[in-house]
């Protein structure tokens, strides 16, 4: 079974020792994915923002993968705020719609950066052919 790492390129992969997905036979497992704009080179102060752009990275590489959004079996939320969560959970309602992936939604005391409000973690389960 052949492993195929992807990168967004970023110095710090390397430097510590993460991808930011490994695809395995028919598996995708996304690391943690936070609501930095990749295309502005910001991260928004707004939740839902983040939510959005989280999403938007975290398609992106599914779709490197040669996966997507609908093949998504497990997602994880961290999230640094409990009153985030209906903004967070409306942003991922929109994105999901019927794929209903078994879900946790975690409140976590910080994450990496401070401006960092979000984290997804995925995986996915690409159909057999």
């Amino acid at each position: 079974m052949t492993r195929r790492l992807l990168s967004t390129g970023s110095p710090m992969e390397k430097a510590y020792g993460y991808s930011r997905a490994v695809v395995q036979g028919p598996w995708v497992f996304m690391a943690g994915t936070t609501g930095y704009d990749y295309s502005a080179m910001t991260m928004p102060q707004d939740v839902a923002e983040q939510t959005r752009n989280c999403w938007k990275t975290i398609e992106r590489y599914l779709k490197e993968a040669g996966s997507g959004l609908q093949d998504l079996v497990r997602v994880t939320y961290y999230a640094t705020d409990a009153q985030d969560a209906e903004a967070i959970l409306g942003v991922c309602g929109e994105v999901l719609g019927d794929i209903r992936p078994a879900a946790t939604f975690l409140v976590v005391k910080s994450l990496l950066l401070p401006e960092m409000k979000i984290e997804i973690e995925v995986t996915a389960l690409k159909p057999s052919v």
